[in-house]
Formats: C-alpha cells, structure tokens, sequence
C-alpha cells in the first residue's frame, strides 16, 4: 500500500492548545494557530524575534518573575536535553492594542526537545495551556489567591496525567512496554542536589511489571537554599498503581513548591487524592530540608517516619508529625508539622514500606533493623549505602511489596 503523504507543517498548525517552537537562542522559529490567538500576537510578529522582547516581564509588577523561570526551564532543556514541566505561571501580557496596559494572565508551560540529525538540541518545544479562568473561577469573590493558584496547579498536572492514563488503558496488549516507559517518565532521575549528593533506588514487587504505586520526589524550594525530599505508596502494583502514583507524585512536587510547609504541601495533596480514583488509602511523607538553617521540616501522611543517621551513628526517627493517609477524612483537618536539626554528615533517609514490614512480624522489628544497618553503613557515600541496606533488609528472591529509597547527604 502506498504511504500518504503527512503534512507536517500543517499537522503543526492544527495542534490544539499553545505550541511554540524555539531555537536554542529563544528565538520563535514557528507557532501554530492556537498560540498567536490567545497570546494576541501574529506569526509575522513571533517568528525571528527573542522570546522576551515579545513577551517582557510587567514592568509595574516588581515581583514578576515569569521572564526569568520560563527562560532557566528553556536553558535546563538545551543543555540536559530533557523535558522539563514548569510550576503554574502568573506571566502578565500587555494588550498589543492598549500599549502600557497589563492584563493578569496564569500559565501551565512545557518545554521539550526537538533533537537534529546529529543528536543536539535544535528547537525547543514550548506547550502552554492557559488557565487564567480556572483560577479565577476557583477563587470566587474574596477567595485566598494562593489557594487559587494550588488547585490550579494541581488541576493542570491531574489533566496531563489523566491523559496519559488514558492512553496507557488503551495500550492494554503492549502493557509490559508501555509500563517501562511510563515508570521512566513519572520518576525523577537521581542528581546531585547542589553540593549534596543523593541516591535514589526503586524495586517492584515480585511479578509486578517493572512498575508499582511507590514513588520519590526531589523538588528545589523557592528561598534560599532548601530542597523538598518525599516519598509516597499507593496500594497496589502495576498499571493502575503506577497511573496513581503519577498523579499523586506530580501534584505534590507541584504543591511544594509554593506551599509554605510540608504540612500544607500535604493538606493540599490530601483534598486532591480525594477524588483520584484508587489513591484510597495512599501515604506519604515529604521533608523541607534548609541547608542554611540546618533544619529538617517534615510531616507524614499514615508513612513510615524518616531516617536521621547523626554522625556519631545515632539514627533518629522522624515521627512527631505523623497523621492518618491522604484520603482518610472527607473534610480533613490541618496535618501536623515538626522541625527537627543536623550538622553536616548527617544522612536522611525515605522509604517505604516494602524495605521494612514483613508477614508476622512487628514493625518495631523492621525499623531496628534498618537502624542498625544504616549505623553501621553511615560513612558509606550515598549510593554504597543505598546497595547496602536494599541487601540487608529484602529477601534475597525479591520482596511481594514494592520498596522505594532515598538517601540524601547533608
């Protein structure tokens, strides 16, 4: 059968929502129809101008820092070559027929790669749906503006998430394939966290797909030098887990960037899992580390607490701020919060709960074990001492619970 023809110039132009492709430099090379009607601008306006002399910074917002976060995602995907999801927007746009008048304007961006032919990066895709209304219709009259913003945030990664899902239901007689792909997209890479260095380690559940509902996150905090660390179990394996697990994790590395602790972080995420079909029961855990401060502030959600290791091998567990899971109240009450403090040397450690529980036995049991081996593991670097508590504490033919780990060197 003869192939057809695609044009994919015109492919382009019928995408729906805001597509944008850039150079390296930010330089519009193209935009397609939906992007020049809601940003009011002409191709003949974008295309071979720098992406900031078109859409600058409001200059009577002395706060406005849309410019500078959209400009770092864009360099972060020239040079990693990753695509890189950005937190919710507020980037004003001036009216092209009112010059020097602003309108409040709130933005859900995506940047991804276009590699060329010899690997590089050649365009940047720049996707952004507009939720301008959305915020304002959740807020209503005298509504909090951050709390708009939230449910904003949390509405635009549910709905890209959704979307995946679907597709991953339809991709039933591939699921093996597709669950690959999908465990690698919804879980960060492990990095270095500024000078400290982190490891991070995931085993599914014997015959479990590859893929299970136990996820980490690993956020930078707006302030200062301070990093988000979480972990989460959604119960069950496989497709159903895993699409859970997405939604759950993205909406709370979202929350935490602009929640004021880790307690709101997880008041936010809680109202949420409460109408995300399967996240009955989940837990979590999600720790503010300050660097600066030499503080740890944490709050869980129905987890098993965090690990402190001290440097004199003294392991501290973090479980004065512990509440019920996610979805166990319909009208949920504030969670709890507790700070604790390090010096530097100090290990934190998250995981869940297949690295500790077993069949008939006490969880006080599996919590010394895993003190007693990361005491006598502490001097190990990150990632040795991640190998080392992984084969003390599973069963050498594999754990029937998924088991994620962080461990991050303060």
């Amino acid at each position: 059968m003869k192939e057809t023809a695609i044009d994919y110039e015109a492919v382009f132009q019928a995408l729906p929502g805001m597509v944008a492709l850039l150079t390296p430099e930010l330089v519009y090379a193209d935009a397609n129809e939906d992007f020049q009607r809601l940003s009011g601008r002409t191709r003949e306006q974008l295309v071979g101008q720098y992406i900031f002399d078109i859409f600058p910074d409001n200059p009577n917002d002395p706060a406005a820092s849309g410019m500078r976060d959209v400009r770092a995602s864009m360099l972060r995907v020239v040079t990693s070559g990753e695509r890189d999801t950005m937190a919710l927007q507020r980037y004003d746009i001036e009216d092209p027929m009112r010059p020097g008048h602003w309108e409040e304007r709130y933005w859900s961006p995506i940047n991804a790669p276009v590699r060329g032919p010899d690997g590089k990066v050649a365009f940047i895709l720049h996707r952004v749906e507009e939720v301008t209304e959305l915020v304002r219709l959740r807020g209503g009259s005298g509504g909090d503006s951050r709390a708009r913003v939230l449910e904003a945030e949390l509405y635009t990664r549910a709905r890209e998430l959704q979307e995946l899902n679907e597709r991953l239901r339809q991709a039933h007689a591939r699921e093996r394939e597709v669950a690959l792909a999908l465990q690698e997209a919804m879980l960060p890479a492990r990095r270095q966290v500024g000078n400290h260095r982190a490891a991070v380690r995931y085993r599914p559940a014997v015959g479990a797909l590859n893929v299970c509902g136990d996820w980490y996150d690993l956020v930078d905090l707006v302030g200062g030098n301070r990093i988000g660390v979480s972990v989460g179990d959604v119960v069950g394996h496989g497709l159903e887990a895993a699409g859970v697990m997405g939604q759950l994790r993205s909406a709370l590395s979202a929350t935490s960037r602009v929640a004021d602790g880790p307690a709101e972080a997880l008041n936010v995420l809680g109202r949420y899992a409460h109408v995300v079909d399967g996240a009955e029961s989940a837990t979590a855990v999600t720790t503010f580390i300050d660097f600066d401060a030499r503080t740890i502030t944490y709050s869980s959600a129905g987890h098993p607490p965090p690990a402190l290791v001290h440097s004199d091998g003294r392991v501290e567990f973090l479980d004065q701020a512990t509440d019920t899971p996610l979805d166990a109240r319909p009208d949920p009450l504030p969670r709890p919060e507790a700070v604790t403090t390090f010096v530097d040397g100090a290990t934190l450690v998250l995981y869940t709960d297949g690295l500790i529980e077993r069949r008939r036995e006490d969880i006080d049991t599996g919590l010394s074990r895993l003190a007693d081996s990361l005491s006598r593991h502490r001097t190990a670097d990150p990632e040795r001492l991640a190998d080392a508590v992984l084969l003390e504490l599973l069963p050498p033919g594999g754990a029937t619970d998924d088991t994620a780990l962080i461990v991050v060197r303060l």
